[in-house]
């Protein structure tokens, strides 16, 4: 289980993270859902190291180090492979550091999203990229795949086509959590949903929750953040008086 305990992070003229605290047990789909600027990649990056904080994070009891960090791999549109290698050559440098790495997940994911095997990455498409980068997190062995905004550039039918990938071979002790705006294309595939806004949690519920209460995601997504449905009308209105 990853557990955060008072989570806070600053940056000059803003605190992003306000004393976050969580737990993140083995084999659940979490959405992780905010505007923009809410804390989210802040929130992984915590989560991984990547940036001082205030607080606690811990991995099974223990601190996150070198010895127990393979176990949480990353996806993210920013990409973090290396440009003039090949997916195979990737591969083969992941075998060597990652003792779990699957050998029969990365390359039916490669054959699945259809990508060259032999080509530098720098050839590759933002789409195929981004395809790549979540491949490598999905077949590093880790028990934790944290993916932010992981396919962008990517076609609606590709995407759907993955979620449903994904539920095929997660194994039981695997957790993913999956930051993204499209909360409605998530909806059916999320086992929990966690809302952050202005560096605080203000939301987390299961999925299987919400249907007992009859209540889709995105409902109480605009409920959780007090949505005015009117806002669209009220705008155009005083932009229409204005100009007349």
């Amino acid at each position: 289980m990853i557990e955060l305990k008072n989570v806070t992070k600053k940056y000059p003229g803003k605190t992003a993270l306000k004393d976050v605290s969580l737990q993140l047990p083995r084999g659940e789909i979490v959405g992780l859902f905010g505007e923009n600027g809410a804390g989210k990649t802040t929130f992984m990056k915590s989560i991984l190291g990547f940036i001082r904080y205030d607080g606690e994070i811990t991995l099974d009891g223990e601190p996150i180090t070198t010895k127990n960090i393979a176990k949480i791999s990353f996806a993210t549109s920013e990409h973090s492979f290396f440009p003039n290698l090949s997916p195979a050559m990737h591969k083969a440098f992941y075998k060597e550091h990652f003792p779990t790495f699957s050998d029969k997940r990365f390359d039916g994911l490669m054959k699945f999203f259809e990508l060259p095997p032999y080509r530098a990455l720098k050839n590759f498409s933002t789409g195929q990229k981004n395809q790549f980068e979540v491949i490598l997190a999905l077949s590093q062995g880790a028990d934790y795949i944290l993916m932010d905004e992981p396919f962008a550039g990517n076609d609606v039918f590709n995407r759907e086509d993955f979620y449903k990938v994904l539920l095929g071979i997660l194994e039981p002790h695997e957790t993913v959590i999956l930051s993204t705006h499209l909360i409605e294309e998530v909806s059916d595939f999320v086992g929990r949903a966690i809302l952050i806004r202005e560096g605080k949690i203000v939301g987390d519920v299961s999925t299987s929750d919400l249907e007992d209460q009859n209540m889709s995601l995105m409902d109480y997504v605009k409920q959780t953040y007090n949505y005015r449905a009117d806002r669209v009308i009220r705008a155009l209105s005083q932009i229409t008086d204005e100009e007349g």
